[in-house]
């Protein structure tokens, strides 16, 4: 017997959802905590019940978020902590659909709470306002999805960051758009859900882009009817990927909106991943295509630079030189090049002041000679030997061991932690871990772009080898070796075509520092084998065997120091130039990296600080961005 239209689902009018709202006190489900949980149970249109509660986060809620919802302290005093009214919340919900204007972010507090608390995660389904928002209406109606935004079109409730006035104002919302969804035919909650997920119409019209795109590692790029790039990615298969823009699973507004645009997807088919991630790096910095957030100004980046002059100074400039001065860096802004310098001055009694000084012309002091924190070279108090010796620390201290930094540091934390002055002592921590960061970024990056020439290889994924030449840490040459065939050859091959590299300065002579850290990672990962070296590599440790892989050995030279790869056998092959990466009997060597100085003292301050990254302006936004 044919089944009825009811039967395809649960219709909406008869599926109970309880719309729910948060408070809390900051935007981490990990590290912050809810304050007010608000939330409206409806079936039909028609409101079944409220659950309202104030609760203690047991913490201090920030002064901007006490301001935000109206909140504070003394409210949430003697209100229940989370693990007493959680139960009675998930009682309350038990056997709904779960609705939220961003339900992510209220669902994730819900799931960590009941993770902290030995509850299992809510299984609920989940529907979202936003996202229904943004599916139905148009810009000329609502500028945008916020929920203050919507409840002006639809709902006679005003929201103000309150939990159970915002539940109240995601109601009347979600009735109008379950309205207006069931113009387009969805009157099921398996439809309204498919819905939310459903291909534009420019995105269905757009399928034929992909007919073209072969099925192989590499770069796509979205362009438009002139040419212009307007998104660019990378896959390790292009079709696979290039097809998903046009089906439901991608839901990014922007994409979507990307996709309506674009007129082209135009292929570069690469060797390995690797060239692959690497290509996509370059092209978003040479093209910066509107729709990539990520790497578009790699040339934006910041440096921390003592002078080469007589009283050299520290001085934040964008451009690396060959002037004999010395670079900290690359930061990823100003603010955190500052915190960085402010800490070099902590250990170094460095001048602050910005003009080039003569030992044959002097001029007045300035107050922090007053205090002791410069020995005024300006006035002729220092000679150019004297202040020479401060200028050699504080090279040594950027270049090489940054442990007096952090013990000067470190010392005035603790003496500002014991005269109570904790917010000036956290500004501190921030510094140092800036500061501390990038020195232990910019010594991993040295340990790859001081070496000439790399040869790596690594197990492809359909057999034989990736074989990588990295020169200065530029990527210069991708190739995939058969498996059994002889890699001198190929090596050779590899290595004679490979991009000609003259490095300049500084600690990223040949290649951004992202394109660098794509290489590393890749050196780092599972069974990369060196196959010859040109220079000192940071510390090469002894790992399995190559010619345990059926592919052959690669990473194996011979006992007198001839660079080569392994062939089938596991025997070593008989390259010729370089220095050799591997034993006469097959042991393979993989890439490792030094562990720094500046790497040892970054653990500890992620161990007795729990430094974040991006931290280095954390004492600028303390409190975060609002929850909403």
């Amino acid at each position: 017997m044919q089944g009825t239209l009811d039967e395809l689902g649960t219709p909406l009018s008869q599926i109970t959802f309880v719309v729910f709202d948060l408070e809390t006190t900051g935007v981490s489900a990990g590290e912050h905590a809810i304050t007010e949980i608000g939330a409206v149970k409806v079936r039909g249109g028609q409101v079944l019940g409220e659950f309202a509660t104030l609760v203690d986060p047991g913490t201090p809620i920030p002064p901007f978020i006490a301001v935000l919802t109206g909140i504070t302290d003394a409210m949430v005093a003697q209100a229940p902590r989370i693990e007493s009214v959680l139960p009675s919340f998930l009682e309350f919900a038990a056997g709904s659909t779960l609705v939220a204007h961003n339900a992510g972010f209220d669902v994730g507090f819900v799931k960590a709470a009941c993770a902290a608390h030995g509850y299992p995660p809510p299984v609920h389904p989940v529907v979202d306002t936003v996202t229904l928002a943004r599916r139905l209406l148009t810009r000329d109606e609502a500028p945008n999805c916020k929920l203050a935004t919507l409840a002006r079109l639809f709902s006679s409730t005003e929201p103000c960051h309150r939990a159970l006035s915002d539940a109240r104002a995601t109601v009347d919302v979600l009735h109008a758009l379950i309205e207006r969804a069931g113009s387009f035919g969805v009157h099921t909650l398996e439809e309204l859900k498919a819905f939310t997920r459903a291909p534009t119409p420019e995105q269905r019209r757009k399928r034929h882009l992909a007919e073209a795109v072969p099925s192989a590692p590499g770069v796509y790029v979205f362009e438009d009817e002139r040419g212009d790039a307007l998104y660019v990615g990378k896959s390790v298969d292009l079709r696979t990927r290039v097809r998903s823009y046009f089906t439901a699973s991608e839901t990014r507004p922007r994409i979507r909106e990307m996709v309506g645009i674009a007129a082209r997807v135009r292929p570069i088919v690469c060797a390995t991943p690797l060239e692959a991630e690497v290509r996509e790096l370059r092209l978003i910095g040479a093209a910066k295509p509107r729709y990539n957030r990520r790497s578009r100004f790699p040339e934006k980046v910041v440096w921390l630079k003592l002078t080469d002059e007589p009283f050299p100074r520290l001085s934040i400039v964008r451009e690396v030189k060959d002037d004999g001065a010395a670079y900290l860096g690359p930061f990823s802004g100003v603010r955190a090049a500052d915190d960085a310098r402010a800490a070099l001055y902590e250990a170094v009694p460095l001048r602050r002041c910005t003009e080039r000084i003569s030992p044959r012309k002097g001029r007045p002091a300035c107050a922090l000679a007053g205090i002791g924190r410069c020995g005024a070279p300006c006035e002729g108090r220092q000679s150019p030997e004297e202040y020479g010796l401060h200028a050699a620390a504080a090279r040594r201290a950027m270049e090489v061991d940054a442990t007096p930094v952090f013990a000067a540091v470190e010392a005035r934390m603790a003496r500002l932690a014991l005269e109570e002055r904790y917010e000036e002592a956290a500004a501190d921590r921030d510094r140092l871990a800036a500061y501390i960061r990038v020195s232990a970024r910019m010594q991993r990056l040295r340990s790859l772009t001081s070496i000439p020439q790399l040869v790596a290889a690594a197990p492809a994924a359909g057999g034989g080898w990736e074989i990588h030449v990295v020169r200065y840490g530029r990527l210069v040459s991708a190739g995939v070796m058969p498996a059994g065939a002889h890699p001198a050859p190929f090596v050779d091959a590899l290595t004679a075509t490979a991009e000609t590299v003259v490095p300049g300065p500084g600690p990223t002579p040949a290649a951004g520092a992202e394109e660098t850290e794509c290489v590393l990672r890749w050196l780092e990962g599972p069974g990369v084998r060196l196959v010859r070296i040109d220079g000192e590599a940071g510390a090469p440790a002894e790992a399995g065997e190559a010619g345990e892989h059926a592919a052959g050995g690669a990473g194996a030279g011979t006992a007198d120091g001839q660079g080569g790869a392994g062939t089938a056998d596991g025997q070593g092959g008989a390259g010729t130039g370089g220095r050799g990466a591997g034993t006469a009997d097959g042991a393979g060597i993989g890439w490792s990296l030094p562990v720094t100085g500046s790497a040892r003292l970054m653990a500890r301050i992620e161990r007795a600080y729990r430094a974040e990254p991006g931290a280095g302006e954390a004492h600028r936004r303390r409190e975060g961005p609002p929850p909403r």
